[in-house]
């Protein structure tokens, strides 16, 4: 009789224990799904550095991109690497990073003699996004082509990185004025693009160009006015895109185009959702003030800063490629399609 007890309360035990085992087996069931539903939650995201020469408004799709979540939408953890002095480039070729945020004119020059060419995959920003500004009350009166090569000859210029795209417009500019870039103005190259702002106040230059938030930040230090020329002007213009490696198409194009994906996604939202935009370009930039936030985006919109959908145009191509021609730093051929592969774009647009 005792044994008949014992083994009942055993089974009354147990099944006690197997009660309360449940909920919790409930509990990792229902997270279980929880993670699927989320799509990529849980999964190890993989990781990717995109290099880019200048942490500025300009980028700002990437940043969206990174921080509202679509790269990792697509399986990605993007990191991206400020390298300055054209490094930016060179660590693509080196292999220190995926890829690239740039002119496809620093790749030109890049691929001259590489047995593996950067291609570019994805336009961000398709305006020449460089500004020209003076010195603050020295600006010029007028912008006709006389009153401009009166005002800039003889200045102390800051033209940025020899060879980077900010120089090379301006050098485009210079001669196009019938201005010797060599002698007719006094050209400073500093290889840090960020030291726009203190030259022009600290006396070391005259004029200087740069972009957002560099436009802002000067104004509210009361550096500058509002630029007195815009090279945006020029419309389509492949200035800042998303470029790979050659061969990193041909191993990986799964990644490529999930990166492209997620791109062209944040292309998309920033043209629709301005609060978004704001922000993550106060999360990128927090010493900016609240009013030079908004000036630079509110630039951005009004010069359509962005590509809408991400493709390089052979216009956007020519008009980069052309000032590289003009200012005698590129000498060899190009072809559209040895810089440019939009079958990751067309395939998004295709979705």
């Amino acid at each position: 009789m005792m044994n008949v007890n014992k083994n009942k309360l055993s089974a009354v035990l147990l099944g006690i224990s197997i009660m309360l085992l449940l909920p919790g087996c409930a509990g990792k069931g229902n997270e279980s799904a929880g993670a699927a539903a989320g799509g990529q939650a849980g999964k190890e995201l993989k990781k990717l550095v995109i290099a880019e020469p200048l942490h500025y408004t300009g980028y700002l799709p990437l940043y969206v991109a990174q921080r509202e979540g679509y790269f990792a939408e697509e399986g990605l953890e993007v990191e991206m690497l400020q390298a300055a002095g054209g490094a930016h480039v060179t660590s693509v070729v080196s292999g220190d990073a995926w890829g690239v945020i740039g002119g496809p004119e620093s790749n030109a020059l890049a691929n001259i003699g590489n047995s593996d060419p950067i291609i570019s995959v994805s336009n961000v920003v398709n305006r020449a996004n460089v500004y020209l500004m003076a010195k603050k009350g020295t600006a010029p009166a007028g912008s006709s082509d006389e009153e401009l090569k009166a005002f800039i000859q003889g200045k102390k210029v800051n033209a940025g990185r020899h060879g980077g795209t900010p120089n090379l417009l301006t050098q485009y500019l210079l001669l196009e004025l019938g201005l010797d870039p060599q002698k007719d103005v006094r050209l400073l190259e500093p290889a840090d693009g960020s030291t726009v702002v203190a030259m022009v106040q600290q006396g070391a230059a005259e004029i200087a160009n740069g972009a957002e938030p560099q436009i802002s930040d000067g104004m509210d230090k009361g550096v500058w006015d509002e630029p007195f020329y815009k090279f945006h002007d020029m419309g389509d213009y492949a200035y800042s895109v998303l470029s790979v490696k050659k061969s990193t198409l041909e191993k990986d194009p799964e990644t490529v185009q999930k990166a492209v994906n997620a791109v062209v996604k944040a292309l998309k939202s920033i043209q629709n959702d301005k609060d978004m935009a704001m922000k993550v370009l106060k999360e990128e930039f927090p010493t900016l003030s609240d009013t030079a936030a908004q000036a630079a985006l509110d630039r951005a919109y009004e010069d359509r800063l962005w590509s809408p959908d991400g493709v390089i145009s052979e216009e956007a191509l020519d008009k980069d490629m052309t000032v590289m021609v003009k200012t005698g730093i590129y000498k060899g051929e190009y072809t559209y399609d040895g810089l440019v592969d939009m079958q990751f774009v067309d395939k998004t647009a295709a979705e």
